[in-house]
């Protein structure tokens, strides 16, 4: 029996000259939460219609718990798909909707009755089967919507953006409901979203699709603080960028020179030679910011305060460098008294942070972008 509910062999989709799914080689674990996740035209959507039979592929094979399953059609295949708008069928009732499935295949009443019930339970709407699904909200039309796709037991569920029509707060609720229901029925889920937040936070690991392929693959917390080209770097939260050239090394960073002189350390996944031009990146929100230069810090600019943008639980900084550069800064609002000497545009900073904090790459590497901070969503 194999481990893997799913697996990409080398798989291809061409729609003419273009690779949709550019020989993308994948295999999700029995049980796991698999976010796809990339910009529009990444290929994500395509992999999962490829998945649901949908689409076949131009080259090479997919396989469903270790059986190929090329030429085997949509309704043949265990996988069901929750979609972005539901599509509840609206003359039916809650209990009618859920049912479907399992009434074209045959089953027995009881056990219809039984199964429905249990999945009603499971999605925290036990009393609710007599509706019909305009008299539910969006929330619960999702959950009706994610009950009917469980209740058929499938092998893997695929879930296209099924959050994106819901308001923030519904969305941020019904993200830990889809992971709790996920943790209680240990089927696997193929997430395909555009938002960040979103997969690194219902997510086992995350596969970042650019232009067909697979950019990284990798746990949450390893994707966001270890990224490994330029353009996951950019895609999964904000980050800042600075470019220079190699100095040299020591035992533990790289150093690099970047305009004015200054020089940088950090870490790197990649071998860089002297004299190489990289970009060193860190998060704004492991950069600190102090009146005072510190008397020892791993790297150590002095900038102006130019913008403030008050977040509510934090405040956003932007400062210019003395080389010319912006370098983005997030501090938390937890004693606000602290930050009072540091909320006027045009104050002198110090901004600091950890080799430990940056990661140095070559420049261009991936999907190059603008020099300074980048949020994409």
């Amino acid at each position: 029996m194999s481990d893997f509910d799913l697996e990409f062999q080398n798989v291809s989709k061409a729609f003419g000259e273009v690779n949709a799914v550019d020989d993308v080689s994948l295999q999700v674990r029995r049980g796991e939460f698999l976010s796809l996740l990339g910009p529009s035209g990444c290929g994500k959507t395509t992999s999962l219609r490829l998945i649901a039979g949908f689409e076949q592929p131009t080259r090479g094979q997919i396989l469903l718990n270790a059986q190929p399953v090329g030429g085997v059609p949509p309704y043949r295949r265990n996988v069901n798909t929750v979609f972005q708008h539901y599509a509840l069928f609206p003359h039916m009732n809650v209990v009618d909707n859920v049912a479907f499935g399992l009434r074209m295949k045959r089953l027995a009443p009881s056990q219809i009755d039984q199964r429905v019930h249990r999945m009603l339970a499971l999605v925290e709407l036990p009393d609710v089967g007599s509706r019909f699904p305009h008299q539910l909200s969006g929330g619960q039309q999702q959950r009706i919507a994610l009950a009917r796709a469980l209740v058929n037991e499938p092998t893997v569920l695929l879930l296209d953006e099924p959050l994106g029509a819901l308001d923030l707060k519904v969305r941020r609720r019904m993200q830990q409901e889809l992971k709790r229901i996920h943790r209680e029925v240990g089927v696997t889920f193929i997430y395909v979203t555009h938002d960040q937040e979103e997969a690194l936070t219902m997510s086992d690991r995350i596969a970042v699709m650019n232009r067909g392929r697979i950019e990284q693959l990798d746990a949450p917390s390893t994707i966001y603080e270890r990224p490994r080209s330029r353009f996951v770097a950019d895609f999964i939260g904000m980050m800042n960028v600075l470019s220079g050239v190699v100095e040299g090394h020591d035992d533990k960073s790289v150093v690099v020179r970047a305009p004015g002189g200054i020089l940088l350390r950090g870490l790197t996944t990649q071998p860089l030679s002297q004299g190489k031009a990289v970009e060193v990146t860190v998060r704004p929100e492991k950069v600190r910011m102090s009146l005072q230069a510190p008397e020892s810090a791993d790297n150590c600019l002095e900038g102006r305060v130019s913008e403030i943008v008050y977040q509510g639980a934090n405040t956003e900084y932007f400062v210019t460098l003395a080389p010319g550069s912006q370098l983005r800064v997030i501090a938390q609002n937890s004693n606000p008294r602290d930050r009072q000497a540091l909320a006027d545009v045009g104050t002198t900073v110090f901004v600091d942070w950890a080799a430990s904090a940056t990661l140095v790459m070559s420049a261009g590497d991936g999907n190059p972008a603008p020099a300074g901070s980048k949020q994409m969503s």
